[in-house]
């Protein structure tokens, strides 16, 4: 026979301390962080850039869908792009930028990327969508 205990059972209260502590740590971050962000000048007028024309850098070598690659309009090969690079400006392959198609094989790209890393480029940068969105 199981027997019941004499005491009323109480429920056990909210811990509101906790709830209190919270409370005082965001007020004292948002104190902090107003210190260290002031707000901006009031009279300040920020420089709006929606309006500007977005293109293509007008040095970045373009791939197509199905791989073929345009520089200036013209198609090139990777080899002839280096050439072309070489004679412009000597030396100038530190940086070439690719404008790959969203289409385009991942495997293909990094063909042609292992292509001008075979021919001497040091960094080859991908321009994305995001950095070309249009308007």
């Amino acid at each position: 026979m199981r027997l019941t205990s004499k005491r009323a059972y109480r429920a056990k209260p909210e811990p509101t301390i906790a709830l209190i502590n919270i409370v005082f740590l965001m007020l004292i971050f948002f104190l902090v962080a107003a210190q260290i962000a002031p707000p901006l000048e009031s009279g300040l007028k920020l420089i709006k850039t929606a309006e500007l024309d977005n293109r293509e850098p007008p040095d970045a070598l373009v791939v197509l869908p199905d791989g073929l690659m345009k520089y200036r309009g013209a198609s090139v090969t990777p080899a002839h792009y280096v050439t072309i690079k070489q004679e412009s400006n000597p030396g100038d392959l530190d940086i070439i930028r690719l404008v790959p198609d969203r289409d385009l094989r991942a495997a293909k790209l990094i063909e042609i990327s292992a292509e001008l890393k075979g021919l001497g480029a040091r960094k080859i940068m991908l321009v994305t969508e995001k950095g070309l969105e249009p308007k």
